[in-house]
């Protein structure tokens, strides 16, 4: 992958991404981030929390660390956040929404000021 793909990819994550690794991972364990998002093979556990944590393990990573897999993973996380959050609801729900929830567990809160 050429490194401008690369720094693409990372630029857009970050803006994706605004929570910080400890944050989210504080967060991966509330029973209001495992309520919500769709779950698939059985594990009990949702595509978005899994993502969660794989965002954790990413954010923990030097950029020269990256993989491809990363890299994929992290334009994946982009898309979500940008088509999740062109379904926003009515203001006055999203402070405790699924919508908002959701979001978090792809690391990225709505409500946070950058």
């Amino acid at each position: 992958m050429a490194d401008d793909d690369r720094d693409t990819i990372r630029a857009e994550f970050r803006e994706a991404v605004n929570m910080s690794a400890s944050e989210l991972q504080e967060w991966l364990q509330t029973d209001e981030s495992q309520a919500v998002g769709q779950k698939s093979g059985g594990s009990g556990e949702s595509t978005g929390h899994e993502s969660g944590r794989r965002i954790v393990e990413i954010l923990h990573k030097a950029k020269d660390d990256l993989t491809d897999d990363d890299l994929a993973h992290m334009r994946k996380v982009h898309g979500y956040v940008q088509r999740h959050l062109a379904q926003e609801p009515a203001k006055e729900d999203v402070e405790t929404s699924r919508w908002r929830y959701s979001l978090m567990n792809w690391g990225h809160d709505p409500l946070k000021k950058k």
